[in-house]
């Protein structure tokens, strides 16, 4: 059986991550308001994703750590560089569980207060977990991006370097 690795995922959202912070910063804070439109409910900006994207990661491994949860309701929606340190801040924190964290307690399940509902589930769905749940906000951010008219790059897992990346052909041009 085929063996997928979450060193993979954590290599692949750390390359989105990179890639998508790198175009922000050239677009400027503005790029962070771009709005969901009139159903974006509770996530209204691209900020306001890119703020759960990091908060719902550190707030995560908070739980499976049994730290008190961080009240990240001071943390700005429209500052990309203060946006993204608190990101870096939140994968230092799951990286360091992820390499710390007893091997022998990765699949017994654990009660986790999630506010709206109290959950088993065991660390290593949670860690799981945490990595779709980035890889599909980013894939949202990119949509509302592309609806208000951002061009933006490739962001396909086939793309990144992880599993040893590929070798892209350009094909030439008729004459």
């Amino acid at each position: 059986m085929l063996n997928l690795s979450l060193a993979d995922l954590l290599e692949y959202t750390a390359w989105e991550r990179q890639k998508r912070h790198d175009w922000m910063r050239q677009q400027g804070d503005q790029v962070l308001m771009v709005g969901a439109g009139p159903n974006g409910n509770r996530f209204e900006t691209v900020g306001d994703l890119v703020k759960h994207i990091f908060s719902a990661e550190k707030r995560y491994v908070e739980r499976l750590s049994g730290k008190p949860m961080t009240d990240t309701s001071s943390l700005p929606n429209n500052n990309v560089e203060t946006l993204f340190e608190f990101g870096r801040e939140s994968r230092r924190n799951l990286l360091e569980f992820v390499e710390t964290f007893a091997a022998n307690q990765w699949d017994l399940p654990q009660e986790q207060d999630l506010v709206v509902a109290v959950i088993t589930v065991t660390p290593r769905k949670s860690v799981t977990h945490i990595l779709l749940h980035e890889t599909r906000h980013w894939a949202q951010i990119g949509a509302m991006l592309r609806m208000a008219g951002h061009k933006c790059d490739f962001h396909d897992f086939l793309f990144c370097p992880a599993m040893g990346g590929i070798t892209r052909h350009e094909r030439g041009s008729s004459s």
